[in-house]
């Protein structure tokens, strides 16, 4: 019987191997710059077209590799890093596996040039699909060059599945900011479509976060530094005001090796958690150095999933030095106890308490009433019967008042009704501060019904056959939805112009997506106009949305989009969605019965009033069978 079991031949072994380390030219972007820091460049210029898929080159400064080096690179399992099985348990620099560079050479083709320092000439290398195409000696530059082009060439199915350009190139920038955030000492510049992007000279972590991530925060960085024998933490976190809505500030490093670890995130909001909002998300880029022994970051391979040895420690470690470091420079609510320098000047505050007069304080009716039988709230009668007398009189004689037959409360009347318990009116306010069902509109006719607020989250209205109730958030969901997409498709949204137009400081990743999307944006009702340096100028807004806080409205809005740029929608969609999500009408919000009653029509005009974008049921019906049966009136 013949064999069955072959080896795969090494074309294809690399290309299955490169589905693991490189998943979107971002993944190649990593690896490359990696490489460059390896190599002990000071200097690392980063160059896009297309969002990589066209090209990736990365130039550095460093060490540069020699003729034989330039080939050997390539193959699978070649690194310069591991020697024997204990090296993998000492492993500090970026790369060690040897796996980056064939997986790029399998599903692209690459150009190298290299010339180590000291050398009269470089090596060029040209590889097509794992295939060595040419290697001949060349002039260069002292570093290296290496150019990736036409990513998945030789896979059309795995190119079909990346996603749009905004979207790759949003990864891209991610990618370049946690190498060039990890090492400040670097310099580092990121060049798309012939278009500086980011140019980041040399300098501190604090200029590097200031560089990458705006201005504005200068002033707003808390320094972090603490040390023990078994780790180090130390980097910088957002004073309170810089906690966002939107994930993209939360950068964690263990021995300056972007990592991403839940756990660890936790920790830092468990210490911001009495201090900013539940929904929103503080800056950090925190630092962790521990010996190599006590983590392993094999155990994935893109190296940004690791174990430590103790979870734990490293948990209350982290969680314990971010909350000294707010403590320490008074960011946390602290009580103040020091007086004012009048009421120290008071005779109360300044001059002894001699005996005489506490003896006078304790003879005192005041004094008595606050110690005799332990009650504070004692009264000595006979010398306060004429005060309460007052208060009685007063009590009374309002009781004799006209408006004793119907009085108002807040937003509720009582009126007397004409049966023998009285029924209790709703004033249709919108800043009520509850909702009471109008007994009365159980006798109106079916076209008057009033709807009801439940617990300010439903709306319970009756239609003929029994009533429906609404779920208002899921409902406003629908119909913003398809407002949306009738702006995008027919007739776009008007928009109101700002009287005093804001200025939206973005995360870079953020400001490549807003860009992408500007025309679908204006279309929706926003002029947005581009200020450069990852700034926008907001000119106008919907002008069915009330105007306001515009940075915490698009960064919801993109915090939205990003949720649902996992779904297989297009960016259309993704978008009508997010606007809608995130402009719904929340639960807890207090409606009028003109606005709940204006919801329920827009709802039932809507094509599929049913259910949300996200497929939750928009109503519930009850029909009174059903409830004749649920308390067994048949019986």
């Amino acid at each position: 019987m013949a064999d069955i079991i072959n080896l795969l031949p090494d074309n294809i072994a690399n290309q299955i191997a490169a589905g693991e380390v490189i998943q979107r030219p971002a993944s190649a972007v990593k690896e490359l710059l990696e490489n460059a820091v390896d190599a002990g460049a000071t200097e690392i210029q980063l160059i896009i077209k297309d969002a990589g898929k066209e090209l990736v080159q990365v130039i550095d400064n460093g060490g540069g590799m020699s003729e034989a080096d330039a080939r050997m690179c390539f193959e699978r399992h070649a690194t310069s890093k591991i020697q024997s099985i204990e090296d993998l348990f000492q492993i500090r620099t970026m790369g060690f596996r040897g796996e980056a560079l064939a997986s790029i050479a399998a599903v692209a083709q690459v150009e190298l040039k290299t010339r180590k320092k000291g050398a009269e000439a470089g090596t060029y290398v040209e590889i097509d699909n794992s295939l060595v195409k040419k290697q001949e000696p060349c002039q260069t530059a002292e570093g290296t060059s290496i150019a990736m082009k036409n990513l998945f060439f030789n896979v059309p199915a795995r190119r079909n599945f990346l996603k749009s350009n905004a979207a790759e190139m949003r990864h891209i920038v991610d990618e370049f900011i946690r190498v060039a955030m990890a090492y400040p000492q670097l310099q580092f510049s990121l060049t798309s479509n012939n278009q500086q992007l980011f140019h980041l000279d040399k300098g501190s972590l604090k200029q590097r976060i200031i560089a990458i991530l705006g201005q504005h925060y200068n002033a707003r960085l808390v320094n972090v530094k603490e040390s023990t024998d078994y780790m180090n933490v130390y980097g910088f976190v957002g004073k309170p005001e810089t906690a966002k809505k939107t994930r993209g500030d939360q950068f964690f490093f263990v021995n300056n090796r972007f990592i991403k670890s839940p756990y660890l995130h936790h920790a830092v909001m468990n210490a911001f958690a009495d201090i900013i909002p539940a929904d929103s998300y503080p800056l950090y880029v925190l630092f962790i150095d521990v010996n190599p022994e006590h983590v392993d970051i094999n155990v994935h391979p893109t190296k940004q999933e690791i174990k430590f040895d103790d979870e734990k420690v490293m948990y209350a470690f982290v969680q314990a030095t971010v909350k000294h470091a707010l403590a320490q420079f008074n960011v946390t609510a602290t009580l103040d106890f020091d007086l004012d320098p009048n009421i120290q000047a008071l005779d109360a505050v300044s001059k002894p308490f001699t005996a005489q007069q506490q003896e006078e304080y304790t003879h005192s009716p005041l004094y008595k009433s606050f110690t005799q039988a332990n009650q504070a709230h004692m009264i000595d009668k006979s010398s306060s019967s004429s005060n309460l007398k007052h208060w009685k009189d007063l009590y009374e004689s309002s009781q004799n008042t006209p408006e004793a037959d119907g009085y108002t409360i807040s937003s509720y009347t009582v009126e007397p009704a004409a049966e023998t318990r009285p029924a209790v009116t709703y004033e249709s306010q919108p800043h009520a501060t509850a909702s009471v069902i109008d007994e009365r509109w159980q006798d109106t006719a079916t076209d008057q019904k009033v709807p009801v607020q439940v617990h300010q989250q439903f709306i319970l209205s009756q239609i003929k056959s029994g009533f429906i109730l609404i779920d208002q958030q899921a409902a406003h969901e629908r119909i913003l939805f398809e407002r949306y997409q009738r702006a995008l498709e027919e007739t776009p949204m008007a928009t109101q112009q700002s009287l005093f137009p804001q200025t939206l400081q973005l995360p870079p990743a953020d400001a490549v997506l807003v860009t992408e999307m500007l025309p679908e944006l204006q279309a929706l009702g926003y002029e947005l106009e581009p200020f450069g340096n990852h700034t926008f100028v907001v000119r106008g807004t919907p002008a069915d949305m009330q105007s306001g806080n515009d940075q915490a409205t698009i960064e919801g809005l993109l915090e939205q989009f990003k949720n649902f740029s996992e779904l297989k929608i297009n960016r259309r969609e993704q978008l009508v969605r997010s606007m809608a999500r995130n402009n719904a009408i929340p639960a807890g919000k207090i409606l009028s019965a003109r606005e709940m009653q204006n919801m329920i029509d827009e709802l039932f005009a809507c094509s599929m009033p049913n259910v949300a974008p996200s497929g939750k049921f928009t109503f519930i019906s009850f029909k009174l069978t059903d409830l004749a049966r649920m308390f067994e009136r048949g019986n």
